[in-house]
């Protein structure tokens, strides 16, 4: 199947899981499908509809470590608007070191979003600036009951792959405050877990020296 690879990479990248709000904040081990799709969004410099869209992705990182972290919080009126007022916390959060990010498409549309970047390319949290390393046309080979899954997010159903299991949304709205959308849940694999058998058909990739199987995601989700 011939598809466009982008290669991005950061120093640091942090993934908060959505239902943890104070506290100690651990960093999920793959991007959600939302926060990869809120990056194409950044390149294109406009809000996308991605329903029917067809996108793959395999995420590592060389090391995960924590660290203190200054926060603002801001209070909300009765009216729901932002007071001129703030006031600072310390929490500790989780972070990702050395990350690279491989995004799969078929759309040259995409492609072009990358190649002169609108908006800054974020993996994570506003601070976690990225690059846009290259861009490659590959033909990957077609592989039924794949077994190199890793580094990506899977449905959960119905494949019950083993994993770190987390409901997660596919996208948000573009309203204020905003909304979940296509809220599931989802396989998060590491990319260093043992090659392991699934009934997955994945499309194969070899990045730096290693097989991949790259399971293509098609974006489902209802805006009312």
């Amino acid at each position: 199947m011939k598809l466009f690879r982008i290669k991005i990479s950061s120093w640091t990248s942090s993934f908060r899981y959505p239902n943890v709000i104070s506290g100690y904040q651990p960093t999920l081990s793959v991007p959600p499908i939302s926060t990869v799709l809120g990056l194409i969004n950044s390149c294109s410099g406009k809000y996308l509809d991605f329903r029917k869209i067809m996108f793959g992705y395999y995420f590592e990182y060389e090391a995960k470590t924590s660290d203190l972290e200054t926060i603002y919080q801001i209070e909300l009126s009765e009216k729901g608007t932002q007071k001129n007022t703030a006031k600072s916390n310390v929490i500790n959060r989780e972070f990702l070191f050395n990350n690279k990010l491989y995004l799969y498409t078929d759309s040259l549309e995409i492609v072009n979003y990358f190649k002169k970047p609108i908006y800054q390319v974020l993996l994570g949290r506003s601070g976690d600036l990225a690059t846009i390393e290259e861009i490659t046309e590959c033909n990957l080979k077609e592989i039924n009951n794949a077994d190199k899954i890793k580094g990506q997010l899977v449905p959960f159903s119905p494949y019950h792959l083993p994993g770190t299991i987390q409901a997660l949304p596919q996208y948000f709205t573009n309203t204020i405050p905003r909304k979940n959308l296509g809220t599931m849940a989802f396989s998060v694999i590491p990319y260093d877990v043992k090659d392991f058998p699934t009934n997955i058909t994945a499309y194969r990739d070899v990045i730096e020296g290693k097989e991949i199987d790259i399971y293509l995601h098609k974006i489902e989700y209802d805006c009312e």
